[in-house]
């Protein structure tokens, strides 16, 4: 099994309170084996995976309308966690709801012994405050509805294709991604621990796809690298001219920022080739944003390599102490990043390139994008994996429609059935 990189180990010693072992929580009952017990057939291969997705592939476009159609906010997705249950039971998985809130796990055994890996996929929809511009409701605006058809799809595939499945791939449908609490909801809950057939197992290694803005069946690695954190800080400063003083201070807090949010289509482009782009501009950078209000400052800001924590900590505290009687507060860790373990998102890119070209592949050489973040983050701070942008985007198309939280993200449905195609061959391979 690939273990983390040096890096990783570092920072879970930095965000000790935020990267430590989840409880024990609940554990999942005996999955369902009765389908796999020939164990006859030869190892899955992709042909077999390509076929099975073509026979799928409308009703996986169909699934996909109906759960764009029908919107959830981050915590109240019934709805889908309910279509999303009703179809793994008929696939034949085994099924657990309501875990860490609307949470569902499947779990499928092959008919080989192998080993245990994941599969995540989110399900909530953007809230109207955070789609660009604002918006009048929740709406699948960042591809939660795609992601989650792209699941189904790959535990479809394996299902039908038990007899030739080594080992045991588990399904995380994750509730909540939006408002960064739904993975250590999922987590504490005890999704990464399973008891199958009266045997204690954990899993072993978890991946997952994301929407990109990248052209429509080709998929962006993370090689050391995946999304930023986020940390916050509140300055309070004293006396009668406090008010101005903190709008004062807010813009001397500003020039921290080494990257600002594209306000252009172009300035989206430009922030594209620049994650792709070998040590540039994207490679290290402090995103930041400060608001002065009354005698308070308030900071929240993403940075790369997340050890800038403790520089842009410090930087602040500087700029505050120039400001008699400041009081500076931050939380006790910040949110982590998201950070995809070399080895693996490397022997992903190779498994892609053999299976569907070599063209299928870029690689990304920034956190991308710097402005956002991910509770995915969690997963990986306990077991390897790796966290891969799948491009939607239909060629000659704006970029924005291929940007998530865009009012006019329109993912092409392509996507789906290449996702499922490359995620099934993945996930067959890494649990052989």
């Amino acid at each position: 099994m690939n273990r983390p990189t040096k890096n990783a180990l570092a920072r879970r010693t930095l965000l000790a309170g935020i990267a430590a072992a989840a409880g024990t929580g609940t554990v999942w009952g005996t999955a369902r084996t009765a389908a796999a017990a020939d164990g006859r057939g030869g190892p899955l291969g992709q042909g077999a995976v390509d076929a099975e997705v073509g026979r799928l592939e409308e009703e996986l476009i169909r699934l996909r309308r109906y759960l764009h159609r029908h919107p959830e906010l981050p915590g109240e997705e019934r709805r889908t966690a309910g279509v999303v249950a009703r179809e793994l039971r008929a696939a034949g998985l085994s099924v657990t709801t309501a875990v860490g809130g609307h949470g569902v796990v499947g779990v499928l055994r092959g008919a080989r012994p192998g080993r245990t890996v994941a599969y995540r996929a989110d399900m909530d929809a953007v809230p109207p405050k955070d789609i660009v511009g604002g918006g009048p409701a929740a709406a699948h605006l960042c591809g939660h509805d795609l992601h989650t058809t792209v699941a189904l799809g790959v535990a479809k595939v394996l299902a039908r294709l038990r007899r030739h499945l080594s080992g045991t791939v588990v399904f995380l449908f994750q509730p909540a991604e939006e408002s960064l609490s739904g993975a250590r909801a999922m987590i504490e809950a005890g999704a990464l621990e399973l008891e199958l057939e009266l045997e204690r197992s954990r899993v072993e290694e978890i991946h997952a796809l994301h929407c990109g803005p990248f052209p429509v069946g080709r998929f962006a690695v993370t090689p050391g690298y995946g999304m930023p954190g986020q940390d916050k800080a509140e300055v309070t400063l004293q006396g009668p001219d406090a008010p101005d003083a903190a709008r004062r201070l807010a813009a001397e807090i500003g020039t921290l920022a080494t990257v600002t949010p594209p306000q252009t289509p172009a300035d989206i482009e430009r922030m594209v080739t620049d994650a792709q782009t070998p040590d540039g501009p994207l490679a290290r950078f402090v995103a930041l944003r400060a608001s002065a209000r009354e005698a308070n400052v308030s900071v929240s800001y993403r940075c790369w390599p997340e050890e800038r924590y403790t520089e842009v900590r410090e930087n602040i505290r500087r700029l505050a102490g120039s400001h008699p009687g400041a009081e500076v507060r931050f939380p006790a860790d910040p949110f982590p990043a998201l950070l995809c373990p070399e080895p693996d998102a490397r022997a992903l890119a190779r498994h892609l390139r053999r299976r569907l070209g070599h063209d299928s592949v870029t690689t990304l050489h920034a956190a991308f994008p710097p402005f956002s973040g991910e509770d995915y983050a969690l997963y990986l701070d306990r077991v390897p994996g790796t966290y891969t942008f799948l491009g939607i985007r239909t060629p000659g198309t704006p970029i924005t429609a291929g940007y998530p939280h865009f009012p006019d993200f329109a993912p092409d449905e392509r996507a789906i059935g290449i996702g499922v195609r490359a995620m099934a061959g993945w996930l067959a391979e890494r649990a052989r």
